[in-house]
């Protein structure tokens, strides 16, 4: 038995070092311009260089990324179909008469975390609200008329969404889309009236007079956006924990030798000052763990997530 694990080790260590000999897919569940596409593409970038072989991204949107992730799920465990996700791995499997088909721990190898995207509410000039109270008041006195984006049903910016109507007692209209990208697109042209959206890319748009950002969903005041109040100073409490996280992770039976490899990879990319600095210019704040660590992460945000979404009543669709 002894020998036959120590040959199951050395034909994975082969294939670790064989790995990759073909281009390797990122599975995206999101449309294209979101943060979770935008972060996998820094990264498959990186790879693509560091390991000479191509690392390309495919965006299979709907659903809440759930079609992309049992896509990954059914993938062969041979690190050549990846998944590039965001709490919707854990959402999906939590909410209350969900049917997904996978199960976010039996079904997948946790790889790393690439970062955590705080979140801010931003809208359009056009809709002349300059402060988060001047929308929470139009919110009151009109029910039912103010909408927001979101990324689709139960998805970070929905969670957040729901929140803010529970703590102040409003009713605003959720918007779905395939994705946080269409979704602000929606909201620059005005035809939607704001949004809890990840903080990538937003300063430029701040900076172009395409976007005003009324609130930001840290504990602390956030450098990024000077002067940009947070909720919780104005008693709105936790949303720093409705923050996403972008992550790879791979179909469950991949070898160990190439989770740890493309891991290893993927840190090193997360290290390079070039992407540092193109994430941070994004608004992400750069985790790059170890497979383990990931794994740890991801079980206190399921405890996390499902307390939200207990507390905030929302059921699958």
């Amino acid at each position: 038995m002894r020998l036959f694990f120590v040959l199951v080790f050395l034909a994975s260590a082969v294939h670790a070092q064989d790995f990759p000999a073909k281009p390797v897919k990122f599975v995206v569940g999101f449309g294209a311009g979101g943060p979770t596409d935008i972060i996998a593409r820094i990264v498959a970038q990186d790879l693509t260089v560091q390991m000479g072989q191509g690392f390309l991204v495919e965006n299979r949107p709907g659903a809440n990324a759930i079609i992309a992730t049992e896509f990954v799920a059914r993938s062969a465990p041979d690190g050549y179909t990846m998944l590039f996700s965001s709490l919707s791995l854990l959402v999906n499997s939590i909410l209350p008469g969900s049917k997904v088909s996978y199960d976010p721990f039996k079904d997948f190898a946790p790889v790393s975390n690439a970062a955590v995207l705080p979140m801010v509410v931003v809208t359009s000039p056009e809709t002349k609200l300059s402060t988060m109270q001047e929308l929470i008041a139009r919110a009151k006195a009109k029910p039912g008329e103010l909408s927001y984006g979101t990324s689709g049903h139960a998805g970070s910016t929905h969670l957040a969404g729901a929140m803010l109507e529970n703590f102040t007692g409003t009713k605003m209209i959720n918007v779905p889309f395939k994705g946080n990208g269409p979704a602000l697109a929606e909201v620059m042209a005005g035809r939607v009236t704001f949004m809890f959206y990840p903080a990538v890319g937003i300063a430029d748009q701040v900076a172009q007079k395409r976007l005003k950002v009324l609130a930001v969903g840290t504990a602390q005041p956030w450098a990024d956006f000077p002067g940009v109040p947070t909720l919780e100073e104005m008693g709105l409490r936790g949303f720093e924990a409705t923050a996403p996280w972008v992550g790879l992770l791979a179909p469950a039976a991949t070898p160990p030798a190439i989770v740890n490899r493309v891991s290893a990879e993927m840190r090193k990319s997360l290290a390079r000052p070039e992407t540092l600095a193109r994430m941070k210019q994004l608004g992400a704040i750069t985790v790059a763990d170890s497979p383990a660590e990931f794994a740890a992460f991801l079980r206190k945000d399921h405890e996390r997530w499902a307390q939200v979404i207990k507390t905030s009543g929302i059921k699958a669709e």
